[in-house]
């Protein structure tokens, strides 16, 4: 049975007496947790998890699999932790709604990482942009293994033409990690650069994601 110390109680004592930000990081874990383990209180294991990871950043981007590896968190800690990570990643995105203007490459970065970034499978969106560079909409156009036949080019020009948009940036996250384009990736993008081209719409930009990462096809003259 988890172990519960009455240390535990203390954080949330300083919490409600002065503020959240008065705490440490492991303390707040602590709070999150509950409880610990025999001999380790919950700061304790907040504490645990956050060398793990090797920070509040890794954590919060740690997938499942990860999580329940580190001893003393079962599925109902996983599922707390992994509740707040996603919770932090809507903040992010609901922050950035009033960012639409999307004329830099580091404000694209940013949403897309915001977005793709924490996914554990590989998601592909659309960005749809106005001649100011204004987002105008973004939508999931492929889930699971990107390649041409799960990405339809013809769905991204009718949506293209429904929104009246000028530009699309592409972006799909890479969840093993590696920030650099595959082949079929460069395939993707000449294809559909073709396929935009022929109803007068610019392909700017296709990027690859990470957890912290963004690699620009554009930047780097592959577009």
């Amino acid at each position: 049975m988890s172990a519960r110390s009455p240390h535990d109680a203390r954080p949330r004592e300083r919490l409600l007496s002065h503020s959240a930000s008065v705490l440490t990081t492991a303390e707040l874990l602590g709070i999150i947790l509950r409880t610990g383990l025999p001999g380790c209180d919950a700061v304790q294991l907040g504490q645990r998890l956050l060398d793990h990871c090797q920070g509040i950043q890794g954590l919060l981007t740690a997938d499942a699999h990860t999580l329940r590896s580190i001893p003393g968190v079962g599925a109902a800690k996983c599922c707390e932790i992994l509740a707040i990570a996603e919770l932090h990643r809507r903040v992010n995105l609901e922050a950035m709604k009033d960012k639409v203007l999307l004329n830099r490459p580091e404000l694209v970065k940013n949403y897309c990482i915001a977005y793709l970034g924490p996914l554990a499978i590989e998601h592909c969106l659309a960005l749809y942009l106005d001649t100011q560079f204004q987002l105008l909409s973004t939508e999931e156009v492929a889930k699971g293994t990107l390649n041409q036949a799960s990405v339809y080019p013809r769905e991204i020009a009718k949506a293209a033409i429904r929104h009246h948009a000028a530009a699309i940036i592409l972006a799909h996250n890479h969840p093993s990690g590696l920030c650099i384009p595959s082949q079929s990736d460069l395939r993707l993008t000449q294809h559909l650069k073709q396929a935009l081209a022929l109803i007068d719409v610019q392909l700017v930009d296709h990027l690859i994601i990470t957890r912290q990462q963004a690699y620009s096809m554009a930047e780097h003259k592959q577009i």
